[in-house]
């Protein structure tokens, strides 16, 4: 391990492993402010902030945690896909529960990636549709995370929770992403907006990518591209344990420890994969 930090309590080897932690260190695409590469160091020493289980779970079976650390950082997002790919791609094949710590959302990318097409659907919670053909001459930004999920797993296995920010040329299209506002969580509550997307994809099997910018800024301060009027942490909470056992796989992403001195940002993601790790625990009882 880098610096030897590791994810609190992963002591076991790849082949025992429930659930295989990956860091990737990638912010070459952000926009606004970088330091998402800093998230996956951050969030491991934010994790031994909490109990090894909660109680509000019950008792839940030991899970065995592998942390393989952090993928080598590349300049190009297209290598960045590459290294990701070989990194990530064989825990994926072998059927293990993959946890990947961000770095910006385009990490996303190569992961939905190496699943078979059309075999999973993405749920993404986050501030921004995410949804361009391409960006700042990209095809693999940040911002077109959800568009290459279209791509490889079909339009009605993506769904986006938590919109405040989305461009003309996003909704100036006849596949339009579908998508909940923040606004309407908001008036409608979290339970009804997972219950629809739930409903609305295709596949059995979700995986879940939380942008912590989803997550209101007076709760998630540290992030590259912060929105105002986002979700609180205790949806996205109930969020996590609503998908319970369809979820295979999870990232969360753009944790950016220099834009919050508090640290309160990567011990909340810490905290969020956590959760995971609890409703994973639920389907080995």
């Amino acid at each position: 391990m880098p610096n030897g930090i590791s994810f609190a309590d992963a002591e076991s080897s790849y082949n025992d492993a429930d659930i295989c932690i990956y860091g990737i260190p990638y912010d070459h695409t952000s926009c606004f402010r970088a330091g998402a590469r800093e998230g996956p160091m951050a969030v491991r020493r934010g994790s031994y902030n909490f109990e090894q289980t909660h109680f509000e779970h019950g008792k839940l079976p030991e899970l065995n945690v592998y942390d393989y650390g952090d993928c080598d950082d590349f300049i190009f997002p297209e290598d960045m896909i590459d290294e990701v790919k070989f990194v990530m791609g064989p825990a994926i094949r072998d059927g293990k529960f993959t946890i990947a710590i961000g770095g910006e959302h385009s990490i996303n990318i190569p992961i939905i990636q190496s699943f078979e097409e059309n075999s999973i659907a993405l749920i993404s919670i986050d501030a921004h549709l995410d949804s361009r053909d391409e960006y700042m001459g990209s095809p693999n930004s940040h911002a077109c995370i959800t568009r290459r999920a279209a791509d490889h797993l079909g339009l009605d296995n993506v769904y986006a929770l938590g919109m405040r920010s989305i461009s003309e040329e996003e909704l100036d299209r006849d596949d339009i992403v579908p998508y909940i506002s923040a606004y309407d969580i908001h008036e409608k509550g979290i339970e009804w907006a997972m219950k629809t997307a739930l409903d609305s994809v295709k596949a059995e099997k979700v995986y879940l990518t939380i942008d912590i910018d989803g997550i209101d800024p007076a709760f998630a301060p540290g992030t590259g591209t912060p929105e105002p009027f986002g979700l609180h942490p205790y949806d996205v909470k109930k969020a996590i344990n609503m998908i319970g056992d369809r979820l295979v796989g999870f990232d969360v992403c753009e944790v950016c420890p220099p834009a919050d001195p508090t640290g309160a940002t990567p011990v909340l993601a810490a905290r969020l994969i956590k959760e995971v790790m609890a409703v994973r625990a639920k389907t080995l009882m």
